[in-house]
């Protein structure tokens, strides 16, 4: 995160926002600093992706689905903006030990006992250790002492779009987001390759909302795509999984999707089409508004 600190010092802050007597390397100006960088950074991602993701890549059809709730879309937006500020709070206390020097982020490659070898590991070894981590977690959030306190407001989205995504409860979204903190204060890990796999973690995430089912076949069994996670949100004890389906299998909670077996909810919607039973107003994504 100090890459992008030291961007916004350099090119905004420093000239434009903190009078001079601000040292950069003051505590309280870093703290200040990573609050709105944290901020507009996951505004950005968010909107800015989930908006690429909805127009571009959702089918529209699905806002057709009876679980589809009604301006489901806005109160998505609506949920995720009041969430994200607070996330951000314990997510910067991390930044900044981060920025201090605390964790194990270096710059260069050569930094790296193994080179160029061990850049290509750290982030295999990443993803294995984030899903890992998720997969734990993400189960925890589902037991019944816990679920409703926090994870049960990611499932009032039964059909989720691109901005479920990040409509989580604040002490959700960080539980799940705290394995990608974490990492680099284990492993060693490139600082420009941190912020690529941050990035990546938000396209991903967003795209297993997005309710775009084609999945190559060969990688079905492995891979935690949006046909696995949309039975997720419909049937609840299945597929924890954030990338891959190795720990759903080991934990007994895989669930081979619904929509590869012709049993999804776009084969609904063109069932009850077929039967006359949907309005035309359904596609404007009216249903329930409870579970």
């Amino acid at each position: 995160m100090d890459l992008v600190l030291n961007v916004a010092d350099h090119y905004v802050l420093t000239p434009y926002v903190f009078p001079a007597s601000w040292p950069e390397e003051g505590a309280l100006r870093q703290i200040l600093s990573l609050l709105v960088l944290t901020n507009l950074g996951a505004a950005v991602l968010y909107l800015g992706l989930g908006a690429i993701s909805y127009f571009f890549i959702f089918d529209h059809n699905l806002m057709k689905h009876p679980q589809f709730l009604e301006n489901q879309v806005r109160r998505e937006i609506k949920y995720a903006m009041t969430s994200l500020p607070v996330i951000s709070i314990p997510t910067v206390a991390l930044f900044f030990y981060e920025v201090r020097g605390y964790s194990k982020l270096y710059d260069n490659v050569h930094d790296s006992p193994l080179g160029w070898p061990g850049l290509f590991l750290s982030m295999i070894s990443f993803l294995l250790f984030t899903d890992m981590c998720i997969y734990w977690i993400h189960r925890f959030l589902h037991h019944r002492l816990i679920y409703k306190l926090f994870h049960k407001p990611h499932h009032v989205w039964k059909i989720p779009s691109p901005f479920a995504s990040h409509a989580f409860h604040p002490v959700d979204g960080f539980m799940q987001g705290l394995p990608y903190h974490i990492y680099p204060f284990m492993f060693p890990l490139h600082k420009v390759l941190y912020l690529g796999l941050y990035v990546f973690v938000n396209i991903w995430t967003i795209s297993i909302h997005d309710g775009d089912y084609r999945i190559p076949l060969a990688i079905t069994p492995a891979i935690n795509g949006s046909a696995h996670h949309t039975d997720h949100h419909l049937f609840f004890d299945y597929n924890y999984g954030q990338y891959f389906t190795l720990w759903d299998r080991l934990g007994g909670s895989y669930r081979h999707p619904s929509a590869l077996l012709g049993k999804g909810p776009h084969d609904l919607i063109r069932k009850l089409q077929a039967e006359g039973k949907l309005g035309e107003d359904r596609g404007k994504g009216r249903g329930s508004k409870e579970e």
